[in-house]
């Protein structure tokens, strides 16, 4: 049987571990709050996102695939123009695509 106070070392050592890994990005996102490259990659990453979201998307479209995924995209684009919300922008083109994928341009086979 180990050691009682070996016991309450190793117990004492990871609730130090354990507590420094927890504040450290408390302590790290102290000195970035007023960082102007931050707030210039917050001002723009969502654009970003967005851009690479559309990439990705058309990168492996069939040519039977082009009408709802054009309309998708234009959706998403339309409703980001109309908002400002990228979330809305995201779930609103994520719907309209499933939507016109599954009831509109769904293929009998």
């Amino acid at each position: 049987m180990p050691d009682p106070i070996h016991i309450a070392g190793a117990v004492a050592v990871s609730a130090a571990v354990t507590w420094a890994l927890r504040a450290l990005p408390f302590a790290a996102l102290a000195p970035l709050r007023s960082s102007a490259t931050v707030h210039f990659l917050g001002a723009r990453m969502p654009v970003g996102v967005m851009v690479i979201l559309a990439v990705y998307t058309l990168h492996d479209t069939r040519a039977t695939a082009y009408a709802p995924t054009a309309l998708s995209l234009a959706a998403t684009i339309g409703l980001h123009l109309w908002k400002r919300n990228p979330v809305l922008s995201i779930l609103g083109g994520t719907a309209v695509h499933v939507l016109l994928t599954s009831v509109v341009f769904a293929q009998s086979w």
